[in-house]
């Protein structure tokens, strides 16, 4: 087992599910509480990392990151090659889960209880808080869930703009790669077990969030008389 893998994955992982859930909310909360021209571009998008090959993201955060970029001139932000490239890949890859389940969760939110709500002097900030959050509290962890074990599991883009540095930023996936590279199956049958175990315990959490159907189905309506 490659344990200084694991422990930067963890590490990558949490850092990238913060901004998940704080990113992929603030931007879900806009898609359905405002209207604007070019919307569904925006939308658009926000989702066009889970059709796009891995390589293209890279390529992309590879622009974004590299020299001569606005975010290398002028803000000096030189993070290629470091672990927290990793981190921006996992958030690229995330966050489009995170904002397809928290947007649908909030717009199954009943305007009703939020108007009830401003009737009785509560301000938007305090709704939010107290009314439209909670109600919609299932899907926003689903999301949440869903995000990072995407994030978990990113191997192509990450390898592109953090390369393969043992120790420094060789996530669980890549190491994987390295392990399979190297013929050290035994090491890699380890990792993969380890990362099956983690997806799956992921998922089975995020499908008990989902919430009940309001209708049954009426073959199951029948069986149960």
């Amino acid at each position: 087992m490659n344990w200084p893998a694991f422990w930067l994955s963890l590490q990558v992982n949490a850092i990238a599910s913060v901004i998940i859930l704080v990113a992929g909310l603030l931007i879900a909360l806009m898609l359905v509480r405002t209207r604007f021209r070019g919307k569904i571009l925006v939308e658009t998008v926000i989702m066009l990392p889970l059709v796009l090959p891995p390589s293209v993201i890279g390529y992309y955060l590879l622009l974004a990151f590299g020299r001569g970029s606005p975010l290398f001139e002028w803000f000096n932000i030189r993070i290629l090659f470091t672990w927290q490239a990793a981190v921006a890949a996992s958030v690229v890859v995330g966050i489009p889960l995170m904002v397809q389940s928290s947007r649908a969760a909030l717009a199954n939110v009943d305007p009703v209880l939020e108007n009830a709500a401003r009737t009785l002097g509560a301000s938007e900030l305090r709704i939010l808080w107290r009314v439209t959050l909670p109600l919609a509290r299932r899907g926003i962890l689903a999301g949440v869930i869903l995000g990072s074990a995407r994030a978990l599991g990113e191997f192509g883009a990450t390898l592109m703009i953090t390369g393969n540095i043992p120790g420094r930023t060789q996530t669980l996936p890549v190491a994987i790669y390295d392990a399979v590279q190297a013929q050290r199956y035994a090491d890699a049958h380890l990792m993969v077990l380890v990362m099956t175990g983690l997806a799956f315990a992921g998922l089975l959490l995020a499908r008990q969030l989902e919430p009940a159907p309001q209708y049954r189905r009426a073959d199951d309506a029948e069986s149960s008389v």
